[in-house]
This record gives C-alpha cells, sequence and structure tokens, in this order.
C-alpha cells in the first residue's frame, strides 16, 4: 500500500502542472480501445493519430516536472552553500572579536605602563613640594579613573557585540526554519491544488 505522500508524487508526475494529463491518459486508453475495434483503415488512422497527440502532450509535461523538480534540488543545494558560507563568516568574525579583544587588553597595559612611567619620571625630574605632589597625585588619580570608565566602556561593547552576533546567529538560523515551513508548506498547497483540480474535472 502506498502513503498519501507517494500518492500525491505519482499524480505529480502524471498530471504535471495540473493540465490534465491523468484524464489524457485515460482518454489515450479509450482511444487505444476505440482502435482496436475501430472499423475501417480511414477511422483506425484517425484514432491512431489522436492517441500519439496524447501521448506527446503526457510527455511534455511529465518533462517539464522533472526539469522543475532538478531546479528546486539545484536551488536547494544553493542555499544549503549560502548557509555554510553564512557560518563560516560568523565563525571567522568570532575569532576576529577574540583577536581584536586581546589586542586591546595588550594595548591597554601597554598605555598605563607609559603613563605610569611618564608621570614617575615628571614627579623625579621636578622634584616638586608636597603641594605639588599631592596635585599631580590627585591627577593621576582622575586619569586612572578615567582609563577605568574607558576600559568598561570597551568592555560593554565588546559585550554587545558578543549579543548582536548571538542575535544574528539566531536570526539565520529562524530564517532557515521559515524557509523549510515555506517550503512545505508551498509542497503542501500545490498538493491540495492539484488534487482538487482533478478531483473538479472527473
Amino acid at each position: 500500500s502506498f502513503s498519501s505522500d507517494e500518492v500525491i508524487r505519482k499524480r505529480l508526475l502524471i498530471d504535471g502542472d495540473g493540465a490534465g494529463d491523468d484524464r489524457r491518459i485515460n482518454l489515450l486508453v479509450k482511444s487505444f480501445i476505440k482502435w482496436c475495434n475501430s472499423g475501417s483503415q480511414e477511422e483506425g488512422y484517425s484514432q491512431y493519430q489522436r492517441m500519439l497527440s496524447t501521448l506527446s502532450q503526457c510527455e511534455f509535461s511529465m518533462g517539464k516536472t522533472l526539469l522543475v523538480y532538478d531546479m528546486n534540488l539545484r536551488e536547494m543545494e544553493n542555499y544549503e552553500k549560502i548557509y555554510k558560507d553564512i557560518e563560516n563568516s560568523i565563525a571567522a568574525a568570532h575569532e576576529k572579536i577574540a583577536e581584536c579583544k586581546k589586542q586591546i587588553l595588550q594595548a591597554k597595559r601597554i598605555r598605563k605602563n607609559r603613563q605610569e612611567y611618564d608621570a614617575l619620571a615628571k614627579v623625579i625630574q621636578h622634584h616638586p613640594d608636597r603641594h605639588e605632589t599631592l596635585k599631580q597625585l590627585e591627577a593621576l588619580g582622575k586619569e586612572l579613573q578615567n582609563l577605568s570608565h574607558i576600559k568598561e566602556n570597551v568592555e560593554d561593547k565588546l559585550e554587545l557585540r558578543r549579543k548582536q552576533f548571538h542575535v544574528l546567529l539566531s536570526t539565520i538560523h529562524e530564517l532557515q526554519q521559515t524557509l523549510e515551513n515555506d517550503e512545505k508548506l508551498s509542497e503542501a498547497e500545490e498538493s491540495q491544488e492539484t488534487q482538487m483540480e482533478a478531483e473538479a474535472k472527473q
């Protein structure tokens, strides 16, 4: 026994794009019976030409259906390739972010060290009094506090980028699921329309 999907698939292959090839096949069988029972040579030749015409129409529609099927397969392969390319791009972006984060941390350490060295060098070189030293220390404290805020901002931006890439990845998966659902829905609708047309013609 055939499942409903197998029955629908065979009807689609026979009926082509819904032009009624299954009805043509029934007419072809009837024409063949009439040809077998034809009384005159002229009537037999006429039935023979009708059979050839109907058979040609059925073969054309079935060939067109197979071409459409092959085209859909190629489109699916193309979508899979695009999806893989997107995944590779996301993976490369994650690697780039990790590398940039390392470079930022290293740059912040170098900058902090240079600032501390410059501040100490100025203090040692000028030998300021206690009041001047306290003012410089206060300024350095404000600068270090500012650098701390900059560090927090950079970390917040990195966290935001990570969330954005996570949302992008989720959106891609949802898009893939939507395409698959649309394809299934389209196939079901086409099958239903074909079946309704076939039932209407009977």
